[in-house]
């Protein structure tokens, strides 16, 4: 079993890990700022992906399918509500990190109520009382002191991430002050809660999930769109502008060649336009 207290060479090994995969391939700074899809490792990416979408197929898809269908929706819910209330300890560190102090507080609090009032985070009464909600990572933090999006990648297990959030998830295995409480009931709770929650997460949402994994013409470059979409609008809170600068024609400055766009061969469905909201 993987041990979750605190180590300082492991930390350190994350925080080495961290830079040396900040210092990966970079994109040109001109295709950045048009927010183009930087996928150098492309080829290795897709071979991921098939092992992934074969490991939902085979595994997770039934499993999720079978827990949502057998445990009642209250349970998957207050489940899920247990997994996001560990996590806020981590999340207060990252908004520190991010000289956030406010945000920090914000979740410093949601994780006292829940854990008090909600029965250790099944419950969400910081909602009921209007406790703002709040949402960060390590990979926002490195968003926040510049280091840039990096290479597109597919994690094993994990599913797509940028260099920049693959990073995020590593050090975020090392730093949550919960995984060091010297009380912790079970080691790797943590881990086990965000299974859980995954698992609830793609059991709810089966048949958006399964339209892009095995009914999209091109479920890689469909999966990595979604995220890039969605992640880039998460961290453009606050400045819209910014967000919609990401998506004013980033084949733009490029030729006017079809090899550009991974649908342009999809016979003519405009119904898998990369730029249309898939959940429509």
């Amino acid at each position: 079993m993987i041990s979750a207290s605190f180590s300082l060479p492991r930390t350190l090994a994350a925080l080495a890990a961290a830079a040396l995969l900040a210092g990966c391939a970079s994109q040109p700074p001109e295709a950045a700022a048009r927010g183009e899809i930087f996928d150098p490792y492309e080829q290795t990416n897709r071979s991921v992906h098939n092992f992934n979408r074969g490991l939902d197929k085979a595994l997770l898809r039934p499993a999720s399918k079978g827990y949502v269908s057998a445990v009642p929706e209250p349970m998957v819910t207050s489940l899920i509500n247990f997994a996001d209330n560990l996590s806020m300890p981590g999340q207060a560190v990252d908004y520190l990190l991010q000289a956030k102090p406010k945000e920090a507080g914000i979740a410093v609090l949601r994780f006292a109520v829940n854990s008090v009032i909600g029965i250790g985070g099944l419950g969400d009464p910081a909602t009921d009382l209007e406790i703002p909600a709040v949402d960060t990572d390590f990979g926002e933090t490195l968003h926040v002191w510049g280091v840039g999006e990096g290479p597109y990648l597919e994690l094993p297990l994990y599913g797509p991430a940028t260099t920049r959030d693959a990073v995020g998830v590593l050090v975020n295995i090392f730093t949550n002050p919960v995984d060091f409480a010297p009380t912790r009931p079970v080691d790797n709770l943590g881990v086990y809660s965000e299974i859980v929650r995954r698992m609830g997460m793609r059991g709810r949402y089966s048949d958006t999930v399964d339209s892009i994994l095995y009914e999209s013409a091109d479920s890689y470059a469909q999966t990595r769109i979604i995220y890039l979409q969605n992640r880039r609008f998460e961290l453009a809170r606050g400045n819209e502008d910014a967000y919609l600068d990401l998506y004013d024609d980033p084949y733009a400055a490029g030729p006017a060649d079809d090899s550009l766009d991974p649908y342009a061969d999809i016979a003519g469905d405009s119904s898998l336009d990369p730029y249309e909201d898939p959940y429509e």
